[in-house]
């Protein structure tokens, strides 16, 4: 259950708002399917104990279609040639109650659940005796296990005007199911609407997003939506103020879809759909961007700590980090199987699940990376350069820690022991987000690692941040966070550059290429694609598109590539050449990263040509040409702009504990920097230190400048 769906827990009586749009379909006939739905989550409800109130919408529209078709019915060809007058929304009004009370009655019936309809009227509620004796009803009929249905009695509604106007008590059936909230006494007001909740804009923009939690301070004014909804008076503007309104007034409210079966029952059990309107939203905000920034700003303090610790005893804990992650093997197996087995029930795409999963080998390995890690010299505190300003005057450039590092990263825990381990070698401290996917194994990872930490340092140097919705405020805090990575998918990366101030180190796409020559060896081509695409093909640094050299099809060098694939199981596609050659599927995208058994091949001209179609559509991450001509090889590795260029060696050799590098935190394909497999030397940054004897600028009209270099001491 969501934290800031608890109160849930506590709601006995609620009232349900049903949109017009969701008791009837597009061409305004009713939606017996939908309403059935309805009508048996409220049966589920009622035998549970709540107390459900149903305000509905829907009779003004369900009219207008029946009186529509009886006028057709009853008009000559004459009359349908003349002019149409709009219907009297009064009569639609008398009309549509019936055909809707009508079902909900057979709906409830079939279920063994009594309905009584009650009608009122703006009017009405300027009688305080009605608005008592209106409550006594309700009380009267949920005793007896009766749902009341309330609506509107448009048919004989005195209001001067079809929406609000100066003496409204309410304006619609939202405003109305608010109002009801409050007279009854409810716990909880839950409004159906067609779309499931309140977007950042309009729900059919794919930059929308779904606002889980309504916060007036922070969302008023800055969100736009239409005034009407397709068919009733409402839409979500009136919903918006009925809901602000009922939460101002301590009634806790959730808009959601009506269209999505079971949603009701869903918000009953504190699932995180809709939109919540909640008194103490707002400080729910507060204490969220507040826990963000202690966990930030208690990174930063544990990494000032780190800092002062000498090179053996930071060491010491990254050896100390190594042999409990080797001696809590069967723990950590036990919750990582116990996430691949939830993934694996949930439907996870198997390369997902490939990423996920660990073994008592991968561990080991991890292990061992981990130690390669704490034997390298110390990367705090270098001196690069030393230099005399003038005399007595002496200016170092040295090297030093970033600060706080924000890491989000989807399915891969080992990611999670590499980035702190890196973090804990370089000084730095570090918030880590994983999916949810690896949640236990996480916990677990994350565990070994913080008992490892001394107490003079704090445990808090490693934050583990365990809910989605803590990312936003963290990226507000650039003035906190130095320095974002995102390990992830396209949509992850993009997100997040769009959503924070912050530095961010990354790649979106592993678009990796093999360029096969003329005069490569071709059994040494068969075996670095081999690699390189079987490998371990969920992996970034796996090849994604082959270019072969159009010689190779007549010498059959390309047949025999392909051979090799196809029998170790991997599915191809071609370019339009090599579509047309090999009889194989035409691909739709060369910009495409398979993560799977799965492979583009593509016929070209020349190394130009494999040069011109990799710059086109690639990602700049790894590509590699396999050739003997050493000349031709030469202007591959000059031309090729990507971030890793190979000649004769899979793309799998790009990551940073084959590097040497001990672990990575990621791989960056931008410029600025750091670019390829980041590693401790990626979250370190300069500082400059200047000793002197006294010496001031005075308009430089006393400084002698020498700018000599001077050696650097050992």
């Amino acid at each position: 259950m969501d934290s800031t769906r608890t109160f849930v827990k506590e709601v006995k009586r609620l009232v349900v708002k049903v949109g017009t749009a969701v008791v009837t379909r597009a061409d305004g006939r009713l939606a017996p399917g939908r309403l059935g739905a309805l009508c048996e989550q409220i049966q589920e409800l009622n035998s549970q104990g709540y107390e459900v109130i149903v305000v509905t919408s829907g009779a003004v529209g369900v009219g207008r279609q029946r009186l529509r078709y009886r006028k057709l019915v009853n008009s000559s060809f004459a009359d349908l040639q003349k002019p149409q007058v709009e219907l009297d929304g009064k009569a639609c009004a008398g009309v549509g109650q019936n055909s809707l009370m009508a079902l909900y009655d057979s709906l409830f019936t079939q279920l063994d659940v009594t309905s009584a309809q009650l009608l009122v009227t703006d009017h009405d509620f300027k009688d305080v005796d009605f608005r008592s004796q209106l409550s006594e009803t309700v009380q009267s009929l949920i005793s007896l296990r009766v749902v009341p249905i309330l609506n509107e009695n448009d048919a004989v509604s005195t209001r001067k005007a079809p929406y609000e106007d100066a003496s409204g008590i309410f304006w619609d059936n939202d405003s109305l199911a608010a109002l009801l909230a409050l007279e009854l006494k409810a716990d909880l007001l839950v409004l159906l609407s067609d779309v499931d909740g309140l977007y950042s804009g309009p729900p059919s923009c794919p930059r929308s997003k779904l606002i889980h939690t309504y916060i007036k301070e922070k969302h008023h004014g800055e969100i736009t939506f239409g005034d009407k909804s397709r068919v009733g008076r409402g839409g979500m503007t009136a919903k918006v103020n009925a809901a602000v309104n009922a939460a101002s007034a301590g009634i806790p409210v959730i808009i959601t879809s009506g269209f999505a079966p079971g949603n009701i029952l869903k918000v009953l059990q504190g699932e995180k759909i809709g939109t919540l309107f909640h008194k103490e939203a707002h400080l729910w905000a507060t204490l969220k961007e507040v826990r963000a920034k202690e966990m930030a700003v208690a990174a930063r303090n544990s990494s000032r700590k780190l800092q002062t610790m000498s090179s053996e005893d930071r060491k010491k804990i990254l050896l100390d980090i190594a042999d409990t992650l080797e001696r809590s093997k069967e723990q950590i197996m036990v919750e990582n199987d116990s996430d691949v087995a939830a993934a694996e029930q949930e439907g996870y795409e198997k390369s997902l699940i490939a990423r996920l999963a660990l073994s008592p080998g991968k561990i080991s390995r991890l292990s061992d990376s981990i130690r390669v890690l704490a034997e390298m010299k110390d990367p705090i505190g270098r001196v690069f350069k030393r230099t005399e300003v003038s005399d007595g005057l002496v200016l170092e450039e040295t090297s030093c820690p970033l600060g706080v590092l924000l890491v989000v990263f989807e399915s891969r825990p080992d990611a999670l022991l590499q980035i702190a381990s890196l973090a804990i070698r370089s000084g730095n401290g570090v918030l880590l987000k994983g999916g949810r996917e690896a949640k236990k194994t996480n916990a677990i990872l994350h565990k070994v690692i913080t008992d490892a930490i001394p107490d003079s340092v704090g445990r808090r140097l490693i934050g583990l941040v365990t809910s989605r919705e803590e990312i936003p405020d963290l990226l507000k805090l650039d003035d906190v966070i130095d320095l974002v990575i995102p390990r992830g998918s396209n949509k992850l990366v993009s997100q997040i550059k769009e959503s924070t101030k912050i530095p961010v180190l990354g790649h979106a796409d592993g678009i990796c290429h093999i360029y096969v020559d003329k005069s490569a060896d071709m059994d040494m081509a068969k075996r670095i694609v081999l690699d390189a695409k079987v490998d371990y093909p969920a992996a970034c640094n796996a090849v994604e598109t082959l270019l072969i050299h159009e010689s190779l099809v007549e010498t059959g060098g390309l047949n025999d590539i392909v051979v090799t694939l196809q029998t170790a199981g991997v599915r191809l596609y071609g370019g339009s050449r090599a579509s047309s050659v090999l009889n194989i599927p035409q691909t739709q995208l060369f910009h495409h990263e398979y993560n799977s058994m799965a492979c583009t091949i593509e016929i070209v001209d020349d190394v130009e040509a494999a040069i011109g179609h990799i710059h086109r559509h690639g990602s700049a991450h790894t590509d590699c040409i396999i050739a003997e001509d050493k000349q031709v090889a030469e202007i591959f590795l000059r031309q090729v702009d990507s971030a890793a260029v190979f000649h004769n060696a899979s793309t799998r050799f790009c990551d940073g504990a084959r590097f040497g590098l001990g672990a990575e935190v990621g791989i960056s394909t931008g410029r600025i920097h750091a670019r390829g497999p980041v590693g401790v030397e990626g979250l370190l940054t300069t500082r400059w230190i200047l000793r002197g004897s006294g010496q001031v600028v005075d308009g430089d009209k006393g400084v002698v400048y020498t700018h000599r270099e001077l050696e650097i001491a050992s």
